[in-house]
């Protein structure tokens, strides 16, 4: 089964579809102007992602270049070696496929919830996860923005829960897949309709809901975690509802970059080795 090759067209697939979708639908309701131009901002999110993408290749191929083949730095390649060896608690049972499948991405969903949980606790963490907040502006380039370090260590976290949990190989492509798309449409500078917004958010993180995330007020930022599913900021008391100034008088980003810098490439690459504010 040429697995790797299959995963690559769906997630870039599914990858390209909702980013092309998400930036029409942008343009067509927009929620806030924008502070800075899009057409700097997105070279340089868009950058960063290439640039992610390249890091996690990388990882995929090193275990093979170094001969440790047995070595995921992955998602996907732990959770075919999980398989293998009968490691991960599904592996262990008997359950249905599908029973598998959703607990799979429930379990897989709370870990990203935790990781970002913590990428704001943890001092070392959030010097590189405030690239991510260091966006003026909102978008769905924004919900691509990460540190490439940041996003190493977020396969290696990943890696450990597929190893512990057992998910299938299909269980974790589906899991990558819903997240990638889910973190671009919260992300979207997208105006929804009030009622499908409180409809939405009951189950899952509507771009309202995280734009509060993005929020310079410190309390506002500690809040509404979830990138999928809203459950975990309900049930772990993280969720605020609206920002207190308003969707259009609130200020996105951090305070002290409130500058052009997060918009060029060079300067949101080193922030995390700069200023510790």
């Amino acid at each position: 089964m040429e697995t790797p090759t299959l995963e690559v067209v769906w997630r870039l697939g599914a990858f390209l579809a909702v980013f092309a979708v998400m930036a029409l639908l942008e343009r067509a309701r927009p929620k806030r102007p924008l502070v800075l131009p899009r057409l700097m901002r997105w070279g340089t999110n868009l950058a960063i992602v290439v640039i992610d993408s390249l890091a996690v290749r990388l990882m995929a191929a090193l275990p093979a270049i170094l001969g440790a083949v047995t070595v995921p730095l992955v998602a996907v390649a732990a959770a075919v070696l999980a398989g293998d060896w009968g490691w991960g608690l599904l592996n262990n049972v008997s359950w249905p496929a599908w029973l598998e499948v959703i607990v799979a991405l429930l379990v897989l969903d709370f870990a990203i919830w935790f990781q970002h949980l913590a990428s704001h606790k943890v001092p070392l963490l959030w010097r590189l996860h405030r690239v991510h907040h260091a966006d003026r502006d909102i978008d769905v380039t924004t919900a691509l923005r990460f540190h490439p370090v940041e996003i190493a260590l977020s396969m290696l976290y990943k890696v450990a829960w597929v190893l512990v949990l057992g998910p299938s190989e299909l269980a974790v492509i589906l899991f990558e897949i819903i997240l990638s798309g889910c973190a671009m449409f919260n992300h979207a500078n997208l105006g929804l309709p009030r009622w499908l917004d409180r409809a939405l958010r009951t189950l899952v993180v509507t771009p309202d809901m995280h734009r509060v995330h993005h929020s310079v007020r410190r309390a506002e930022h500690g809040s509404n975690y979830g990138f999928n599913l809203s459950t975990w900021d309900r049930l772990f008391r993280t969720y605020t509802a609206q920002p207190a100034d308003g969707h259009q008088g609130m200020t996105i980003g951090l305070k002290p970059y409130q500058t052009e810098g997060p918009a060029h490439l060079g300067w949101s690459l080193w922030l995390p080795f700069g200023s510790r504010t």
